[in-house]
């Protein structure tokens, strides 16, 4: 595989990264999500405005744009490439959720699309993570603590099983839950700030939080 092809696989993640799952969903309702709730993209923004089976549909394309490029490349990835491109193509199309070229760069928060695209190539960092967001989430119903305790045990938890030895997670890997991780927790500043003030939205039965 030339750098080339290499350059083209990580541009068409970015794209693909980029498609607003969450605007189309609700375009097809009529809305523009961006004017409703907080203004995100994402599935607890579309929960809010258009309900759970919308919000659900709306979580697993964004997983979807994430998982599909990357686990296409970990399958057909040359040998001399198989360490570092799933690595980039998962950032690609991160980066692509939270940076989308068709809205101007303003996206969504990356946490559906993150887990997408670890999980081909961290699948036990990720069953963890899932598992301190379930727990987290039960305890406080606050989805944005949930997802920055995700975002902090994500790389703890590569980083374990990369000293360990368990093969399940490599050195290249290892970088981009770090990067996965400390992306989420950026996107969620103004929910940390909320939380500081005490204004964040606890998530109900007719609503989540931001």
């Amino acid at each position: 595989m030339n750098v080339l092809l290499g350059l083209t696989i990580l541009m068409a993640a970015y794209l693909v990264g980029s498609i607003p799952c969450g605007l189309l969903l609700c375009k097809a309702k009529g809305l523009d999500i961006r004017r409703h709730g907080s203004g995100n993209i994402g599935a607890t923004n579309v929960r809010r405005v258009l309900g759970k089976k919308w919000a659900v549909g709306c979580f697993l394309c964004d997983f979807a744009k994430g998982f599909v490029p990357v686990m296409l490349t970990v399958i057909f990835a040359g040998r001399s490439w198989a360490d570092w491109l799933p690595v980039l193509v998962a950032v690609a199309s991160i980066a692509g959720h939270v940076w989308p070229v068709y809205l101007r760069f303003q996206g969504g928060k990356g946490v559906a699309t993150s887990a997408g695209a670890l999980c081909p190539v961290a699948p036990l960092a990720i069953i963890v993570c899932i598992m301190a967001w379930g727990v987290v989430f039960g305890l406080t119903r606050y989805v944005s603590v949930a997802s920055l305790t995700a975002a902090v045990v994500l790389p703890v938890t590569g980083l374990m099983l990369y000293t360990a030895g368990t093969g399940t997670v490599r050195g290249p890997d290892v970088v981009l839950l770090a990067v996965a991780g400390a992306l989420v927790v950026y996107r969620h500043q103004s929910n940390i700030a909320r939380l500081v003030r005490g204004e964040e939205n606890r998530f109900s039965s007719k609503g989540g939080s931001n």
